[in-house]
């Protein structure tokens, strides 16, 4: 690694100011310049609303999902676990009160899981995007803002 000499010190010049006729765009850049940021505020409106869909389908497909295991546990448990269930408690008690236990102890276990379900598909319809709100919402900041720079250059 070779080390290079410090080299004397250069005066700098300093960039020539713009003409004065480049500070101030003119009325087409201007019009171009809109037209470019309302396509751009538009793309990011659908953009949004699509990941705004993406999110609220997971949320649903995850509450879909907890009411089928609800659904699924609550089928197998009277299968299998009822039987079983039943024979242990009839051992102390008359066969139609353990019955009747363990029909309820099960039917808790699913409206449990039902329960959670229904909350998690709640969550995601109210986190359903308004594309159409945005946009006006949008279109009337522009308005404003166009309407404002009318009055501004009236004044002058």
């Amino acid at each position: 690694m070779s080390q290079q000499a410090p080299q004397p010190h250069q005066p700098t010049t300093a960039p020539a100011p713009p003409p004065a006729s480049a500070a101030t765009p003119t009325l087409s850049e201007l019009v171009g310049r809109i037209s470019d940021n309302v396509s751009a505020l538009v793309h990011g409106e659908i953009d949004l609303a699509k990941a705004k869909g993406k999110r609220m389908a997971a949320t649903m497909g995850v509450g879909g999902a907890l009411l089928a295991v609800g659904g699924v546990i609550a089928l197998y448990g009277v299968g299998f676990l009822l039987g079983t269930f039943v024979e242990l408690i009839a051992l102390a008690l008359p066969l139609w009160a353990a019955k009747l236990i363990v029909a309820v102890v099960l039917l808790l276990v699913a409206a449990i899981a039902a329960w959670l379900g229904v909350k998690r598909l709640q969550a995601a319809k109210a986190d359903v995007p308004d594309p159409k709100g945005a946009l006006q919402h949008d279109l009337n900041t522009v308005k404003s803002a166009a309407a404002a720079g009318f009055e501004k250059g009236n004044q002058k």
